[in-house]
């Protein structure tokens, strides 16, 4: 399924190769990628994404770690997985995230699953949730009203990476398995807003 923009001015590119630095095969795209296989690559070594905000999966069929891509060059891995505990040197499927307005981004954290517990309502960037206030090293659920945000493991944005979009089952995640086929734990400690 290719996400459709919330704003007229979204449409999404992405040029990728199978080689460090920019060189050997490649392929461009503007819808999402299931496999790489496909196009002949064993997994992608460099990117460019030259409009649009993109999420990079470890697997195929968009499953394993998931890498925020945002506008800008990627010339290997760590470009993209630096701030990871444990990053996955694989890159092997992709699709373009939602678009919104950056500044009408919304989003309320819950303390436990099933929206209950203490909430938070976010409209900004907070690069460590326990210096805005949040008593708790864990984010039971998630609401997006508006907007795509990656949540991180650790403060400063460190650690496993967890793409939010409204648009996907309309903005809920009931449940930490429902972050990402990779998600192993509740702890979110940063959140920020997706760039376009």
């Amino acid at each position: 399924m290719t996400l459709q923009c919330t704003t007229s001015a979204g449409h999404w590119k992405i040029v990728v190769w199978d080689e460090e630095g920019f060189q050997g095969q490649w392929h461009e795209f503007s819808t999402e990628c299931p496999s790489m296989l496909e196009f002949g690559f064993e997994t992608v070594r460099s990117l460019k994404v030259l409009s649009g905000a993109w999420v990079g999966f470890e697997h195929a069929g968009f499953q394993g770690q998931q890498y925020v891509l945002e506008q800008g060059e990627y010339p290997r891995w760590d470009a993209w997985s630096g701030n990871m505990a444990c990053p996955a040197v694989r890159l092997t499927s992709f699709r373009p995230m939602a678009c919104a307005n950056h500044r009408d981004s919304r989003l309320t954290i819950f303390e436990q699953e099933n929206f209950l517990g203490t909430k938070g309502e976010l409209s900004d960037d907070y690069p460590s949730l326990q210096a805005m206030g949040w008593d708790s090293n864990e984010v039971g659920s998630f609401r997006v009203q508006s907007g795509a945000w990656v949540c991180s493991q650790f403060p400063g944005y460190r650690g496993f990476q967890y793409m939010l979009e409204s648009d996907h089952h309309s903005g809920d995640y009931k449940h930490f398995r429902e972050w990402g086929s990779h998600a192993q734990t509740v702890q979110v400690q940063s959140v920020r807003r997706i760039q376009q």
